[in-house]
């Protein structure tokens, strides 16, 4: 079976095939994980790797994305383990994942919505292109008539502000904006 086709039945529940998947990708995962980690945190960060790839393999949006979304979560995961032995907290990153794990979906949708919504226009455009209209980077780029440098750092910046304003309670909201979205 061929390695998009492996992500696909994972994806749809097949637990042969996220075994075999996980199984496959741990070889590049430790080998990511030899660059970015102490080597004592090489097993860690692998293990905990795989455990989120099996946890989250059904919200991935394409099988091409599998790449670059299995370094990033060894990266973080890295980057987390270098944290807590430096005795430093949690990073914003995951401050924002554990409250957001444990919203109400429905809520979570209605919020989400209404931050889109309460977006500046060109971060509103950028982030529907790329989170909705599933379009690639250069795609947006050339749309937008930008560089793919600046699209990269527009969507950057979208999504800082969108998770922030998920992340920040009623009362702490900007003036102009109420947390409906509403401009007043």
């Amino acid at each position: 079976m061929e390695r998009n086709e492996l992500i696909n039945a994972a994806q749809n529940g097949d637990p042969a095939a996220l075994n075999r998947l996980l199984t496959e990708c741990q070889v590049d995962a430790r080998r990511y994980a030899r660059r970015h980690c102490q080597v004592s945190d090489v097993d860690d960060a692998v293990q905990e790797t795989l455990w989120i790839l099996s946890r989250r393999i059904g919200g991935l949006r394409a099988a091409a994305a599998f790449s670059s979304w299995l370094f990033t979560v060894v990266r973080r995961e890295c980057q987390r383990l270098e944290r807590r032995m430096r005795g430093l907290g949690p990073s914003v990153d995951e401050i924002a994942e554990e409250h957001l794990q444990h919203r109400d979906t429905a809520d979570l949708r209605v919020d989400l919505l209404a931050g889109i919504e309460a977006l500046p226009a060109h971060y509103r455009e950028i982030i529907l292109m790329r989170d909705f209209g599933e379009m690639t980077i250069a795609e947006i780029a050339s749309q937008l008539g930008m560089e793919v440098p600046a699209a990269k750092s527009r969507l950057h910046r979208a999504r800082e502000q969108l998770r922030d304003w998920l992340l920040s309670p009623p009362w702490r909201m900007d003036s102009n904006v109420s947390r409906s979205g509403a401009t007043r």
